[in-house]
């Protein structure tokens, strides 16, 4: 073929970005659950004829990195017997490549005459795939055989024919199938707009051209990698990091990373990490590799190609029979938050190495939420993921409700929530001194309040980061923690754990509170300029309590800034508490809740 041009090669670039985000948008639009159109959990991606995808759309980030093992496994298994009309199904985490029971993939390869030269492909997050408790994500499942309907590597569509049989009996399978339906006709529609998009540029280009401008893409991609590795200084850089534990007498689950650069390619080993465990936080391989590559594509930014080239330079190892790569038939529905923690603590090494570039720790993961039982005669399940604190970063504060740097997910709106569900959300706020302090400050804790109006429902979440708070910025200001709280009817509170070993059965009336934690603050508190301080007291971010003694800063009864108490306060004191802050969350927290009184393991000690 002719030389590369750069012209076209970026215009190819940007139709694979955009035909990727079509899908995404489609699927979108056409979703029956608030868990795809409103929370955006799923993912989409185009991949070359090798398999190896060449774009990414923009949804959730802690799944993209998983495409690969996906791709590997459907061509090894459909080899030479895929035809013009075939959409592949899968979600076994053990045998086909999938990650855990609830996300499905459908990848449908694209042909331009009787060759494949492409693979449009979805990834979704459904509301219901059956199992001991409503939405799947019960975290109590010990083995892989409660968590619901496991789907083998399947043909959905045979050359066109849809194969009704299969979703007969995944219907018959799950506890709302309207939904759950839905949401796979709308991955077919998603995948099908892909295969459309990608003809018409596999028409324009010409099948051979398309392909090679495809691996100048990995190339570039993998250079680009390359030179941001090796401007981390070469080293070898541990870290570890925690899940709080499951169950009342909860025992940390332990991350541990040893992430060692040379030169242009990184290794990162994860031996030391805590072995599975009988519980749904297992998260297969694919996940381990998604959320590890994920931290170095943060580093690279927006400039370097989506591309499978990337994950070139960077190579993952996990033993065998750890939480991080768990052998059958280890429960994983709930595995989410063990991705998020991946992330943390490759962030946490690498803040060893280029501090000044490493934001603090974030709320440390969504949080899941999930309830169902009968309502009007049907029955009905609701589930969302709830984020958003980023922590302080070098040179600004963190975000207050944003999603999570892993995830490109969205709160799902309070009014859709009542006008679909047997709930009343009556609070959905910030939490006041819930960031954690510093020169640039961690975003703020968010509260949902939920009261139940059916009359009987079944509840479980996934949580943490409460004993084990958020990773503190370089001076060490943690965020606070998360709390969830079960008040019954007949008003007493009882403070539930992070990662439940159990159900919970709720009545009419029972009001469920569930806090995310806030994130970690960076730098020294006292650095933070003090009409900053000033300007979150105005908005209710922070109390002049707190701002007086996390910050230094000195607030008068009217308002206003206090310069010569400051001055002298900052001079007097140089060194902070860094659970100082604790006692003015809790604070927070009662007048939030009222009768609530912090764990007696809180520590809130050094307040003046």
């Amino acid at each position: 073929m002719a030389a590369r041009d750069p012209i076209t090669l970026e215009v190819v670039k940007n139709a694979l970005d955009s035909i990727a985000d079509q899908i995404a948008l489609v699927l979108m639009r056409s979703a029956y659950s608030p868990v795809v159109r409103d929370s955006m959990d799923y993912s989409t991606a185009v991949c070359d004829r090798d398999g190896r995808f060449v774009a990414q759309g923009l949804t959730t980030a802690l799944h993209l990195g998983s495409f690969p093992t996906a791709m590997r496994s459907t061509i090894a298994k459909a080899g030479g017997n895929m035809r013009p009309g075939d959409i592949f199904i899968f979600n076994d985490p053990y045998g086909s490549g999938g990650m855990h029971l609830p996300d499905i993939y459908l990848i449908k390869p694209v042909f331009l005459r009787g060759s494949i030269e492409g693979y449009a492909t979805a990834l979704v997050h459904h509301a219901d795939l059956g199992g001991i408790a409503p939405g799947s994500m019960a975290v109590h499942a010990t083995e892989i055989y409660q968590e619901g309907i496991c789907i083998p590597f399947l043909k959905l569509s045979d050359e066109g024919k849809l194969n009704q049989t299969l979703l007969d009996m995944i219907a018959a399978n799950v506890r709302i199938p309207r939904q759950v339906i839905g949401d796979l006709r709308a991955q077919m529609a998603g995948v099908t707009r892909g295969e459309q998009g990608l003809l018409e540029l596999l028409q324009r280009h010409g099948a051979n051209d398309f392909y090679d401008y495809c691996l100048a893409l990995h190339e570039n991609a993998e250079v680009a990698m390359r030179r941001v590795i090796a401007s981390i200084p070469d080293g070898c850089y541990e870290h570890e990091d925690f899940i709080d534990g499951l169950g009342e007498d909860p025992k940390p689950v332990r991350f541990h990373v040893a992430v060692t650069v040379k030169g242009d390619s990184v290794a990162l080993d994860w031996t030391g990490t805590s072995p599975q465990v009988k519980a749904a936080i297992n998260a297969p391989g694919p996940f381990l590799a998604s959320a590890s590559y994920l931290a170095f594509r943060c580093l690279a930014g927006h400039e370097i190609p989506n591309t499978e080239g990337y994950t070139a330079p960077i190579n993952v190892f996990a033993p065998r029979g750890t939480i991080v790569n768990p052998k059958p038939p280890a429960a994983a529905n709930a595995r989410g938050i063990v991705g998020f923690r991946v992330f943390d603590t490759v962030l946490g090494a690498l803040r060893q190495a280029i501090p000044d570039r490493i934001p603090a720790g974030n709320e440390g993961g969504a949080i899941n939420f999930s309830v169902g039982g009968q309502w009007r005669d049907q029955v009905y399940v609701f589930n969302e993921t709830v984020m958003g604190a980023w922590g302080g970063r070098p040179t600004l504060d963190g975000i207050d409700g944003a999603s999570n740097l892993a995830a490109n997910q969205s709160n799902q709106p309070v009014e859709l929530i009542e006008a679909e569900n047997p709930l009343l959300v009556e609070r959905y706020s910030f939490v006041p001194d819930s960031g954690g302090p510093g020169e640039h400050r961690g975003g703020l804790g968010i509260l949902r309040q939920y009261r139940f109006l059916a009359p009987e429902s079944v509840m479980t979440f996934r949580s943490d980061r409460r004993e084990q708070l958020p990773p503190a910025g370089l001076e060490g200001n943690l965020g606070t923690p998360n709390l969830n709280v079960l008040k019954r009817k007949g008003g007493k509170l009882r403070l539930l754990p992070v990662l439940p070993m159990e159900a919970y059965t709720v009545e009419e009336g029972d009001v469920f509170f569930q806090v995310l934690p806030g994130a970690g603050g960076y730098g020294h508190p006292f650095d933070r300029p003090a009409e900053l301080v000033l300007a979150d007291v105005a908005d209710r971010k922070i109390t002049p309590e707190y701002a007086r003694a996390l910050h230094g800063v000195v607030i008068q009864p009217d308002g206003t800034l206090d310069t010569g108490a400051t001055l002298n306060l900052r001079a007097a004191r140089s060194v902070t508490n860094s659970r100082a802050h604790l006692a003015f969350f809790f604070r927070a927290m009662g007048e939030l809740i009222a009768g609530f009184t912090p764990p007696k393991t809180s520590d809130t000690s050094g307040v003046s």
